[in-house]
């Protein structure tokens, strides 16, 4: 039966990206170790925010090995089975507000396969407790080097690292901070000119 709605779906089953791939209706979803997350569209202020920080990031990439992405676009994290085996078929697709990717044998057609280098979430009301949770815990687990939380109303940006394997909070960036960028040096995002 094809799925043309996601009134289609049972939000308490699980789900892989080859069924993913077969979904034929609009809108975006997530998919979180199987469990749907469906997205809702983004206020202006949050379209604003990661427009700004894809504009500072694509400027400083051009012409570098690196490339940037916005979302809409498919990440597909490994997941792995009880023993530590990398499961072929993935049931974890997300959408990063932004993401960057160094090695581009990732790139397909279809998205990033495997972990980027740095991922970025501006925070929602109704993302926020996903963000900072399951998919904080996803990212540390997948390998992303670096990962940027960005609280919109408070006009702060939140640094983790990855170090041992953990995401380590680098610092808290707030107003208008200058924000190093770990995994692409020689970049400095000017907050005054995100938050605007």
């Amino acid at each position: 039966m094809a799925i043309t709605s996601l009134s289609q779906l049972d939000f308490n089953g699980s789900y892989t990206y080859s069924e993913y791939l077969k979904w034929k209706f609009d809108g975006y979803v997530e998919l979180i170790r199987g469990k749907i997350f469906p997205m809702s569209a983004p206020v202006s202020q949050h379209q604003r925010l990661v427009g700004n920080l894809h504009i500072e990031i694509g400027i400083f990439l051009k012409g570098k090995q690196c490339q940037v992405f916005i979302s809409p676009f498919d990440v597909r994290l490994p997941a792995y089975d009880e023993h530590g085996g990398l499961v072929a078929d993935t049931d974890t697709v997300v959408q990063p507000d932004l993401c960057v990717i160094c090695d581009l044998e990732k790139i397909d057609r279809r998205g990033c396969n495997g972990a980027p280098d740095m991922m970025i979430e501006v925070l929602s009301p109704s993302t926020a407790k996903k963000d900072l949770n399951e998919k904080f815990n996803l990212y540390e687990e997948a390998g992303v080097k670096e990962y940027w939380v960005v609280f919109p109303d408070a006009q702060v940006i939140n640094v983790y690292a990855l170090q041992d394997g953990r995401f380590e909070l680098v610092d808290e960036y707030e107003e208008d901070a200058k924000v190093p960028v770990n995994t692409l040096p020689g970049l400095t995002v000017d907050l005054a000119d995100i938050f605007t």
